[in-house]
């Protein structure tokens, strides 16, 4: 008597099968591994795609922050430099008006009531 080969069930899949990898050796899925390495490459190209994301993402934070400081220090030049033109200004108007600058600065008096005087 001749054996008919038909499908046959294969053995259930175990957890232990799948860490050791021998899923990989069934007939299953050496007739599809063709389709089982497509999407292992896909996957490490969405995987290193994202990876080149995340640095260009941390690259564009670092520039913001950079850009942000030399605003912040171009605002204090221009302060400074607006305080610098306003003192020379200041400075030839005084001049023409013939004033000079004081060398010695005013005494403040400080007045003193006496507590006996004020109720009177």
């Amino acid at each position: 008597m001749a054996k008919k080969r038909g499908y046959q069930p294969s053995k259930k899949l175990t957890f232990i099968d799948l860490v050791k990898g021998n899923f990989l050796n069934r007939d299953e899925i050496k007739a599809h591994y063709k389709y089982f390495l497509l999407w292992f490459f896909l996957l490490i190209s969405m995987i290193y795609s994202n990876h080149l994301v995340n640095q260009k993402i941390e690259k564009v934070n670092a520039l913001k922050e950079a850009s942000e400081e030399y605003k912040s220090r171009n605002a204090y030049a221009q302060s400074r430099l607006i305080k610098v033109k306003m003192e020379s200004e200041l400075g030839k108007e005084m001049i023409t008006d013939s004033l000079m600058t004081l060398e010695s600065h005013p005494h403040k008096l400080l007045i003193k009531l006496d507590s006996t005087n004020a109720k009177k």
